[in-house]
């Protein structure tokens, strides 16, 4: 543990201003997005996402369940940005079972909700 972290037990936000503004997409080719809509009661927590037959790999890419501004209203969704095309798993940030599969496709944003 560093001494900050014992000098401060309080948490910091991994990105604190997320859901403030536009959400950059890098795709193009082979690659594409992902937006997955959430349940409200989900803002907040982690989801990872895995491609299926990909390497194993130690630390998986996640991203937090934010309340993107979307009209008049806010829809909690996740957004990966980035993603080489193939199937995806989604879990939950730590483990536990698949709680949605997803086909990515090059130069797309697939959008799917959570089950």
């Amino acid at each position: 543990m560093s001494a900050h972290a014992a000098a401060h037990p309080h948490s910091h936000a991994e990105n604190p201003w997320a859901g403030q503004g536009a959400v950059l997409l890098d795709i193009g080719d082979e690659v594409g997005a992902l937006v997955v809509e959430m349940p409200p009661s989900m803002v907040g927590e982690e989801v990872e996402v895995r491609r299926v037959g990909g390497p194993f790999l130690d630390h998986l890419p996640h991203v937090a369940v934010v309340a993107r501004p979307a009209g008049d209203t806010t829809v909690p969704s996740l957004v990966y940005g980035a993603l080489d095309e193939g199937t995806y798993e989604l879990v939950p940030k730590g483990g536990g079972p698949v709680r949605l599969t997803a086909d990515v496709r090059g130069g797309v944003v697939t959008q799917v909700t959570w089950a």
